[in-house]
């Protein structure tokens, strides 16, 4: 049986230190549309990047993630925090063992200031 994984990591800037803390509490409660079932924890690794000067967050996989997750953290930064400009990401599928549709990835662009997605790639395989 083969065991399928979604990854990636990059980094959100969130202005300021004390942001940075407050992101780390919104995080812990955080849930994907309304559903208190769904935290974004279950999809989503977050920590402050201590090299930036502790203004950026380090958005990760742990294991596997889930890109909607990562998009609905950063969004809630954004209308949190007052961001603006465009943010992206890359994200890869992976599997554990060779299958012919079981690779690819894609991308993501969202504008902060409009609290949108307004560009990414299907994800490819194959």
């Amino acid at each position: 049986m083969a065991d399928y994984y979604t990854h990636f990591s990059c980094d959100l800037d969130v202005g300021t230190p004390e942001n940075a803390t407050r992101a780390l509490k919104l995080f812990e409660t955080a849930v994907l549309d309304g559903d208190p079932n769904h935290l974004l924890s279950n999809g989503l690794s977050v920590s402050i990047d201590e090299f930036s000067g502790g203004t950026k967050l380090w958005l990760r996989d742990e294991d596997s993630g889930d890109p909607e997750c990562l998009i609905a953290f950063v969004l809630l930064c954004a209308e949190t925090f007052e961001l603006n400009g465009l943010w992206g990401f890359e994200y890869a599928n992976t599997c554990s063992r060779p299958r012919l549709d079981a690779y690819g990835g894609g991308a993501h662009v969202v504008d902060l200031g409009a609290r949108k997605t307004i560009g990414w790639s299907a994800p490819m395989s194959g």
